[in-house]
């Protein structure tokens, strides 16, 4: 026992991606805690989410977003803590962006608010792994060729140009390839079964039990898939921000930690952040040209404290915007919070 103690300790400051092993160790710890905690104590039975408590658990998981941030910045450094509140803030406010998706699916398929939350807690699990392997696969891209940090920045300026002069045109859900795709192959029920993503029914042909998929399953799928689409944006805005694994990892998950409190508390306003798109379209051009004007310009790296403030201000200025032109009396319409 006493020879395998300093053993386990090298191997707990060993470096594993640029960070020593407990603090990736700690990290998951903390999130596998906090998800017990939520799934456990807090919704252990099904029930609907209200503003009120939707608004504090959203005030409780940004805290401790910027707790941790401040705990990196006291153990590694300053630049890596601007580096990780930079991060922290642009997943934020992308992952907002992706509550109007959210809605849209969840009203398309009639997901009861009661089981919403069902829907979004197994989503963020689907989101750990799905961010490690992406930011994992970045982390070696940019590693062993530098060069794709800046297609990662050009595809942030084109992103961010397209989302600021071309208005895309949303798809109907029902139009939607993927959710042809499962009714087509998959045995669909028509109606909900509570907070059951799969029901043993019997066949209408043939009369004999057989698997069913329910539609809170396939607003699961649609969910998850959403999110790979806004990782497409999310996960090369932050590595354009800093290339430490640990840092790009832990302030994407405990930015989207807390979209699922916050959703119920945005998706019956969303209507009132019509304009934060011109603002994030800015945000991600800035973040994708400041890669350029560091090193091919020769203006040489942007310090975190200034990334930070500009980041900052465009999103407070876009999000203070878009609830002054939405306010009552403005004449902007005032639509209800999503269906189910």
């Amino acid at each position: 026992m006493e020879s395998a103690f300093p053993l386990f300790a090298d191997w707990l400051s060993a470096a594993w991606l640029g960070t020593p092993a407990w603090m990736w160790l700690g990290f998951l710890a903390l999130v596998a805690a906090l998800l017990a905690f939520d799934l456990g104590v807090l919704h252990r039975e099904s029930r609907e989410i209200g503003t009120r408590e939707s608004l504090g658990l959203s005030a409780l998981y940004i805290a401790l977003g910027l707790g941790f941030g401040g705990w990196v910045w006291w153990a590694l450094g300053a630049e890596s803590g601007m580096n990780y509140l930079t991060g922290f803030v642009v997943e934020k406010t992308l992952a907002m962006d992706n509550v109007f998706v959210i809605a849209m699916i969840f009203s398309f398929f009639a997901v009861p608010r009661i089981h919403q939350h069902r829907v979004l807690f197994w989503g963020i699990l689907g989101v750990i792994v799905l961010r490690a392997v992406m930011i994992g696969f970045g982390a070696a891209l940019v590693t062993q060729f530098s060069w794709v940090l800046y297609l990662f920045a050009a595809f942030l300026v084109a992103t961010g140009v397209k989302m600021l002069l071309f208005a895309e045109k949303e798809r109907p859900l029902s139009e939607n390839p993927l959710v042809r795709l499962m009714r087509r192959r998959l045995n669909v029920t028509e109606a909900h079964h509570g907070e059951r993503f799969f029901v043993r029914l019997p066949h209408p042909a043939t009369g004999r039990p057989t698997w069913f998929v329910t539609p809170l399953f396939m607003a699961l799928v649609m969910v998850e898939v959403a999110d790979v689409i806004f990782a497409v944006d999310s996960v090369p805005a932050i590595f354009a921000i800093t290339t430490d694994p640990f840092i790009v990892y832990t302030s994407n998950i405990f930015a989207i930690l807390g979209l699922r409190a916050l959703y119920f508390a945005l998706a019956a306003m969303i209507h009132r952040f019509a304009h934060l798109k011109v603002a994030l379209s800015v945000v991600l051009i800035f973040i994708g040209a400041k890669v350029f004007a560091a090193e091919l310009m020769g203006i040489g790296k942007i310090p975190p404290t200034v990334s930070l403030s500009v980041t900052f201000a465009i999103l407070a200025s876009g999000i203070l915007y878009s609830l002054w032109k939405t306010r009552p009396g403005s004449g902007a319409p005032q639509p209800g919070g999503p269906g189910g």
